[in-house]
């Protein structure tokens, strides 16, 4: 077999291998990440390194296995769009933080998201009381968008930023 469809092959098998997976362990995106998230992905990245492409460390050895990425995940986007199935598969939903004043408890435990950072998104939306919340979703991308106002209803946008410190791999 010639070593460059080898890479391909092998660079696809990962690409869809790291789809379930990631879809398995319930990551969302990128802007949901903390800091043990973001040193799995570059540890993951190292570990599947030589599953792609093998003994070939050539540089077109690696452009092959870009290439490949590149058009596997073209090519999964365009499908995605077409087919609800494998968008609902692959692809999470929205879900209702609060609602009316209420704070969904259940939804935002299962989410992992603290107090602390429903109350910063809820400040940088201009926001002080839950109560004058009328929707707060946790979107798709990872960010939290709060509708709030009475007449004048008002949007704003939250994006969850990856935490910094050691001390919050817990949250």
């Amino acid at each position: 077999m010639n070593p460059y469809v080898d890479i391909v092959i092998r660079s696809v098998s990962v690409y869809l291998f790291m789809v379930i997976a990631l879809r398995i362990f319930g990551k969302k995106q990128l802007s949901q990440l903390n800091t043990a998230d973001v040193i799995l992905i570059l540890l993951i990245s190292n570990s599947v390194q030589n599953a792609m492409v093998g003994n070939n460390t050539s540089l077109y050895g690696g452009m092959v296995a870009a290439l490949a990425l590149f058009i596997v995940n073209y090519i999964f986007k365009k499908v995605m769009l077409k087919s609800k199935f494998i968008k609902d598969l692959v692809q999470d939903t929205p879900e209702i933080l609060i609602h009316n004043g209420k704070i969904a408890f259940e939804t935002i435990s299962r989410l992992g998201i603290t107090n602390d950072e429903l109350q910063e998104a809820m400040r940088e939306h201009g926001v002080e009381y839950y109560k004058d919340v009328k929707l707060a979703m946790f979107e798709i991308d990872g960010s939290i968008s709060i509708i709030s106002g009475d007449k004048n209803l008002k949007q704003t946008h939250h994006k969850r930023k990856i935490h910094k410190t050691l001390g919050n791999l817990n949250n």
